[in-house]
């Protein structure tokens, strides 16, 4: 599936693997978190990196102790109205999670600048829309209302960011 990075296609290296399909040699994998959880320790040894997949049901915190140890974690969204995996990007960031959160199943350019501002930066996107149409999407809205991680400063009000780099004689409160 083409993974969209940084409003480009680039090749998805990782292997995704269920439950029960054997360790490969070598290589990054992304297995369940039932099964990151069982065969820790197996996986611990490889000298890959290691992802995990979590499902809509799967708490944030049950991944808390494993952060360090992960470089992909993957969030799924099973229909495009179910916004669950939007709560555990928003809560995996805000435990310090650092790697890369992609976004997986479902999800629509026009749902891009949402899943931006809670913390994905990787999406598996299917063939149903041209890369144009998310590069277009990714462009639409660069600022939120909403006080959030990935703004200059979390704490400002919408206002003030969009008009933060304006000279002050040239711009009216009412302009907004």
């Amino acid at each position: 599936m083409p993974l969209l990075k940084h409003n480009e296609i680039v090749p998805d290296t990782w292997i995704a693997l269920d439950s029960e399909t054997p360790l490969p040699d070598s290589g990054d994998v992304i297995v369940p978190l039932g099964r990151f959880v069982k065969d820790k320790n197996d996986l611990g040894r490889r000298r890959n990196r290691l992802g995990v997949r979590l499902g809509n049901t799967d708490k944030p915190e049950a991944v808390a102790s494993l952060l360090p140890e992960l470089s992909v974690i993957v969030l799924p969204f099973p229909a495009f109205n179910d916004g669950r995996a939007y709560s555990l990007a928003r809560k995996l960031r805000e435990m310090g999670y650092q790697g890369e959160l992609r976004a997986s199943g479902n999800i629509l350019p026009d749902q891009l600048q949402f899943m931006l501002q809670v913390g994905f930066d990787a999406f598996e996107i299917g063939d149903r829309f041209p890369l144009e149409t998310w590069r277009k999407a990714a462009r639409q809205m660069s600022l939120a209302y909403q006080r959030g991680l990935f703004r200059r400063d979390p704490e400002a009000d919408i206002w003030t960011e969009r008009h933060a780099d304006a000279e002050p004689w040239l711009e009216q409160p009412h302009a907004g």
